[in-house]
């Protein structure tokens, strides 16, 4: 009985402490769920709603790029895009496979989208195609059930309605790649596939160009459809930009290089704003935004042309005998000639055991400054380098803008080099020598110079000594442009000569003159050579430009302004192996010269009045 009594009480006592165990238990869950569904609810509220609200990064319309007449050279357009996100597919590459057969993807293609979702996480959407037609968008709408986790996005792409005549004023917009992610912590740059300024004004620009990022907040199901919209807030546009290129004389100068390989800069001279801006060839900045081949860039790469290059400012040429305006206008002010100075040539000029050779063999006879420029005679520029020194020559080259950079915000910006003595002992650790000053006299030796900085000095001559800046933005101050300290008088006499170049008969641009209602050109020519002619060659005959190989054949450059009273306009331009800066240069100057007054505003209201 007793141990009845006992196994009653053992059974009692297990019961009431697993009746307390259940009640303790109990009281945790209930103190569980008040925790939860009272002190928590507004947290989990939030997670539940990030479970069923997708919230999206707009992307704002890129500012809209004009130029000086308000027509767009930097725009965007409707652009359908395929997108793929990695979570709401069973399995990526079977839905890839199934994309290739609808439409084509590479295996370069395919990469990149495996390589973006490897750097992304994976409710983030990745490009797989873009500028679908509406036909490619329907093929793949159709085929929708086979394509899990892809769908079709309506956004915007860069356009370049010039192509490549702007491309290097432009630059060009790609997509952002991890270091340039890293360095700006806006939202946008982690978006897959956005693109920024990668060069040209859409580089320098970016903040103002690429705007702000607004946010849709859409309610999706649990396999991530899009049920509604729930609330969308704008982001704000890019700021548009309007530069002082114009585009009908930028296509201009552009047709007019044809097939050559160079460089024409066009100013205003008297605020230097850049009417035309051409490095030819060029590269199609529509194919950077798209995505290049491989194809297409390796033939830019090859091409001894050098489409990506921008030769305005990146190529550093000897100026030639352009540069015989500086070294005239230097012996003026430093009194070794007047106005009535002559100089005799005979071909030749000795120094020590050395001669130096005049292009035109039996030389010019007497010449003053205004008809050596006109005849473009080397004697004389010798004379006037040996008598100025080095010295004199490099301050008057950097008074009129060369030797530095001109800074108008490209990247890639050359400085030039115009030499002296110091540079010359830095350099070298030698002394500078006569004979150097002699070929410096010709624009030969050492200097270097670019056909921006060769624009920026002809407008300065040609405005009457005024400090012009070249720039693309449009000048609101034109009295605080600095006049250089250069005697008026002396500056005529130099025009007087570029004068003489292109309109006097027998001159050396004399081919390439117009006259357009009265309304002349002045100009200089130049042509700088590659190679050095042997002792041989000059005995017994020189070969002549159209026998060489193209590599080998001279630079042709030119120097110009209109019209020749109260100028407006000022060009450089440089052709590349063109033979001779008369018959390469010149033409394109004068035609460019002469449509760009035709399209004058003075001009059109005479036009209009009769």
């Amino acid at each position: 009985m007793n141990r009845d009594n006992d196994k009653g009480k053992v059974l009692i006592t297990r019961s009431l402490i697993m009746a307390l165990g259940k009640f303790l238990l109990l009281l945790v869950i209930v103190g569980r769920l008040y925790y939860l569904q009272v002190y928590q609810a507004d947290r989990y509220k939030t997670l539940a709603d990030e479970n069923r609200i997708s919230t999206r990064l707009l992307i704002p319309p890129r500012g809209v790029i004009y130029d000086r007449n308000g027509v767009e050279i930097a725009t965007n357009q409707q652009n359908f895009q395929a997108l793929i996100v990695a979570e709401q597919t069973p399995n990526v590459q079977e839905t890839l496979d199934a994309f290739k057969k609808i439409m084509p993807l590479s295996d370069e293609e395919e990469e990149k989208i495996k390589k973006e979702m490897k750097r992304n996480r994976s409710f983030v959407p990745i490009k797989i195609k873009e500028n679908l037609t509406w036909e490619e968008v329907a093929k793949i709408q159709l085929n929708a059930a086979d394509l899990p986790g892809i769908y079709i996005d309506e956004g915007l792409t860069r356009e370049y309605p010039f192509g490549p005549s702007m491309a290097h004023i432009l630059g060009y917009v790609a997509a952002v790649n991890e270091k340039e992610a890293k360095k700006d912590d806006d939202p946008l740059l982690q978006v897959p596939g956005f693109k920024i300024g990668k060069s040209g004004i859409e580089k320098k620009y970016e903040d103002e160009l690429r705007g702000k990022g607004g946010n849709l907040k859409l309610e999706v199901n649990a396999y991530g459809r899009i049920m509604k919209e729930i609330e969308k807030t704008d982001g704000i546009s890019g700021q548009p930009l309007t530069l002082t290129i114009d585009s009908r004389l930028q296509q201009k100068a552009f047709e007019l290089f044809g097939e050559e390989s160079g460089a024409a800069v066009l100013l205003d001279v008297n605020t230097g704003e850049i009417l035309a801006f051409v490095s030819a060839p060029a590269f199609d900045p529509n194919l950077m935004t798209k995505g290049v081949s491989s194809k297409d860039w390796k033939s830019w790469l090859n091409n001894e042309k050098h489409p990506l290059t921008d030769k305005a400012i990146s190529g550093q040429y000897s100026p030639g005998s352009t540069f015989k305006v500086i070294v005239a206008l230097a012996a003026l002010e430093a009194g070794i000639i007047k106005p009535d100075t002559q100089v005799y040539c005979n071909g030749q000029m000795t120094l020590g055991n050395h001669i130096f050779h005049d292009w035109k063999r039996g030389g010019h006879g007497n010449l003053n400054v205004v008809e050596a420029l006109a005849h473009s005679c080397d004697i004389f520029f010798y004379e006037m380098g040996l008598k100025l020194g080095i010295e004199k020559i490099a301050d008057m080259s950097r008074r009129f803008g060369l030797g530095s950079k001109i800074d108008v915000g490209l990247e890639n910006e050359k400085s030039g080099l115009i030499p002296d003595k110091k540079w010359k002992l830095n350099r070298f650790g030698e002394p500078w020598q006569q004979g150097e000053s002699v070929i410096s006299g010709i624009g030969q030796g050492y200097i270097l110079t670019t056909p921006l900085q060769l624009a920026t000095m002809v407008a300065r001559i040609a405005n009457g000594g005024y400090e012009v800046k070249p720039t693309f933005t449009k000048v609101k101050d034109k009295s605080a442009i600095r006049k250089i300290d250069v005697s008026d008088k002396n500056l005529q006499l130099i025009k007087d000569g570029m004068f003489a170049v292109v309109n006097i008969p027998g001159s050396t641009a004399y081919r390439s003159h117009f006259n357009y209602n009265g309304q002349m050109m002045s100009g200089k020519t130049g042509s700088t050579q590659v190679r050095r002619i042997t002792m041989k060659e000059r005995q017994t005959r020189v070969l002549k430009q159209n026998e060489l190989p193209w590599k080998y054949r001279d630079h042709g450059l030119f120097i110009a302004y209109a019209p020749q009273d109260n100028p407006r306009y000022a060009v450089a331009v440089l052709v590349e192996h063109g033979g001779g800066g008369a018959s390469a240069a010149a033409p394109i100057a004068s035609k460019l010269l002469l449509e760009t007054l035709i399209l004058d505003p003075v001009n059109e209201k005479v036009r209009t009045a009769r």
